[in-house]
Order: structure tokens, then sequence, then C-alpha cells
């Protein structure tokens, strides 16, 4: 593979700075991936005689077959004909949205090649900032369609999933298959994780609860707008500094997690298998194909709630982030069953303080920016649901250990919370009306 890299980047037959130094790029997010993945057997490839057909064919190889879940690659063309051709528009959202799980995977693998050229710093921005670039490309989207109420239920959805479903299912699969050891992990990575989840947790609940303490709903408006977007840009400074913190002031505490993991999965993926251009042109069209996915799922999710019987917040919290985060949350129960839970929290707490401190005030932003009002309430159930999950998994995780009951509490809680929105029936329309049963008494008052 070596013949297939630029030569001033070889030195003595190895990548420059291919050290262990190197790997300090990477996150819980890219090691979680990597599980995912298989190696390519390049040979049939070697004799091409043309290098420029050899390189090609390589790269195919290892972009397009280098995963598991190349399997579901055969759903894009089909929702680009299905779109084409007119098809019912569930088979569109669905299709595409399987279309989504191995796009997903393959962005962060193409991420992490680019990031073995950048430096480790550079890499960890890049990696840290395209982590849940999905997320980002649907809500910007939705946006775009002024389905503001889509954007809030699919980026809450993520976090939900991430804190209960993903974390969950990794503390209750490495507890059971670990039960005669004590699971034990940096608990110091999760208190950071976890007081930025509860900032971000403040700046949802201050205008929820100023809609709810105004005069009306038309008064406080303007204000509730005015505190989301100043509480955005609070939160984007805060992930700005969470950024430094983890790639380099406090880089040691997030360096813990690779440096103990000095086995296959993290050897095998010391040195890029694909060159800087090659990656950057290859990830630039991946994320077209993803941006166009996305288009397809803004634009059907309502012909698919009404043909399935399930409502728009149901598909948006509960279906979009389970299956369009497949490849990363199965990487992160794989590696709890091999009792690696600092990866796995990695995965869980740093995708979820990610939406929560950059994604969403940057949608905020963005809607500002495209003037659309966008704000930070929630709306009631919504931002309680978020609370307790938020509660919940900062006091399981509190300790530094872990065993399957603690897994199975959070299991159980996002059970719960999807049955609330599978019962759900809120009109899109109607989400940010928050009376509490003030106006229907008043108006009784005064007949």
């Amino acid at each position: 593979m070596a013949s297939l890299q630029e030569p001033w980047l070889l030195e003595n037959g190895n990548l420059k700075g291919s050290s262990k130094e190197m790997r300090h790029g990477r996150t819980a997010h890219n090691m979680s991936s990597s599980s995912l993945r298989k190696k390519s057997d390049l040979t049939l490839v070697s004799k091409v005689k043309y290098g420029m057909l050899r390189h090609l064919l390589a790269n195919l190889q290892e972009v397009i077959l280098g995963t598991k879940l190349s399997v579901l690659l055969p759903a894009i063309p089909l929702a680009i004909a299905a779109q084409s051709y007119g098809f019912g528009r569930p088979w569109i959202f669905a299709l595409s949205l399987l279309g989504l799980t191995p796009l997903a995977e393959r962005v962060s693998f193409l991420t992490e090649q680019i990031a073995y050229y950048t430096g480790p710093t550079v890499g960890g921005l890049l990696n840290a900032t395209c982590g849940n670039a999905t997320e980002l490309i649907i809500a910007i989207f939705a946006l775009w369609q002024h389905k503001i109420e889509v954007v809030k239920y699919s980026l809450l959805g993520s976090i939900l999933s991430n804190l209960l479903l993903v974390l969950g299912t990794a503390l209750f699969c490495g507890g059971i298959a670990n039960l005669g050891k004590e699971q034990k992990y940096d608990s110091r990575q999760a208190d950071v994780n976890s007081l930025l989840l509860l900032l971000a947790l403040l700046c949802h609940m201050l205008p929820l609860l100023f809609r709810i303490s105004g005069a009306s709903a038309s008064l406080a408006a303007v204000p509730t707008l005015q505190l989301s977007r100043a509480s955005s840009i609070v939160m984007l400074v805060a992930y700005i500094t969470y950024i430094i913190f983890q790639l380099v002031t406090h880089r040691q505490l997030f360096e813990s997690q690779e440096d103990s993991e000095e086995d296959d999965d993290v050897i095998s993926e010391e040195t890029p298998v694909i060159g800087l251009a090659s990656g950057i042109v290859w990830l630039v069209g991946m994320t077209a194909v993803v941006a166009l996915l996305s288009e397809y799922v803004v634009g059907t999710i309502e012909d698919a709630s009404e043909s399935w019987g399930l409502s728009v917040s149901f598909i948006s919290i509960i279906l979009l982030p389970i299956v369009g985060n497949a490849a990363e949350h199965a990487g992160a129960v794989i590696f709890a069953f091999k009792n690696k839970l600092d990866i796995s929290l990695g995965v869980a707490l740093g995708s979820a303080t990610q939406i929560s401190l950059f994604v969403v005030p940057l949608c905020v932003v963005v809607a500002w920016i495209l003037g659309i009002k966008m704000d930070l309430n929630f709306n009631l159930l919504e931002t309680g649901a978020l609370a307790i999950s938020i509660i919940t998994t900062a006091f399981t995780l509190q300790d530094g250990t872990s065993h399957y009951l603690k897994g199975l509490t959070l299991l159980l809680c996002y059970v719960v919370i999807g049955a609330c929105f599978f019962v759900s029936k809120t009109p899109l329309n109607n989400g940010n009306v928050i009376d509490l049963g003030v106006s229907s008494e008043v108006g009784v008052i005064a007949a």
C-alpha cells in the first residue's frame, strides 16, 4: 500500500509522523467507527499496470468496500432513482435514511484519513467538527425549508439517543459480557461532558421558562428569540473553549483512552490508506451525497409520517437518530463488549455535547442569518425529557464504575420517552404554543 502514497510523505518506507503521537488527533468517534471497517485485499489491484487506474481502483476499494456497511450502499442509487421516477415518497424517505447510515461512517473514515496529514491538533479539530456532519446537514436543509420543528426534533433525538440508547446499550452489553470484572472508566471525562451538558440544558430551559412566565405568547416571542440568540453565542463560545481544553490545555485527559488501547483495533489504523488529495475529493463527494439524501429525507418526512401512521416527532426524535447513526452506535457497543468503556463514553457523551453546544446553537445562528426565527424553546415536553436524560446520565456516571443495571436503567428511560413521543400527535405548526391551560381558563371566566 506504500506505493500508493505520495513519495514525499514517506520516510524509510513509513509515513512521516506515524508514531503514537499521530493518533492523538483521533477522537472516540473515529475509534468507534473503525470497529466497523474491514481491511481491503489489494492483491488484484496491485497487478494493474497503469498507475492512475491502479490508484483509482485502490481508492474505490478502500472507500466504497472498506466498511462492513457497504451492503447498504445500493440504497443510495435506489433513493435517487425513486426520486427521479416519482416513486412513493415514503419509499424515498426509507431508502434515503438507509443510505445515510454507511455514508455517516464513511465521512468519519475520510476525516480521519485527512487528519493523518494535518497533524494531531488540526486533525482533532477536523474530527470534532465533522463528527456529526449528517445531523448538521439534515438540520440545515430543514431550516432552508422552514421546518423548524423538524430541526428541533431531530437534534433533540440525537442527544437523547446518545445519552440513553447508545450509552445505555454500551453499559448494559459491557456489563453482561464482563460479569466477572468491575468495569471502570475515567470519570474526569464524564464530569467535563456532564458539566457542559448542564450548561446547554440551562440555555434550553431559560427561553422556555421565559415564554411560560411572560404575559402572553405574542409579547414574549421577540424577547425569547433574542435570549435564544444570545444563549447560542454563549454556547458556541463554550464549545470552542471545550475544543481548546480537549486538544491543547488538557489533552492528557482525553489521551488516556488511546494510550491504553495498544491493540489491533488501534494499531491497524496507524497509517492512512489513501492520500491527502484523494481524501479531500472523496470527502467533498460524500458530503454532497449526504446533502442530497438529507434533502430527500426532509422533503418526504411528512409523507412518511402520514403513510406509516407515525407522528413527525416520533420519526424525527426516535427513527432518524437510530438509523442515521447506527454505525457509530454499533462501534460504541463493540468497544463496551471489549471492556473499553472510555471509548464508548467518549462516543456517546462527546456526540451529545457536540450537538448540544455546537450544532443546535449553530442552527440558531444560521437561521438568524437567513432571517428565520428559530429559538431554543424546545417546548415543555421535549425540554423536560432532555432535562431528565441529562440529569440521569450525570448521576449514572459519577462514580467511575459501571454494571449492567445502570445500562438497563438508561435503556428503560429511553423506552418510556420513545413511548411518550409515539402517542404524541402534536402538529408541526403548533409545537411552540405553550399556554398551560391558562388561556382557556381565562376565556371561561370572561364568559
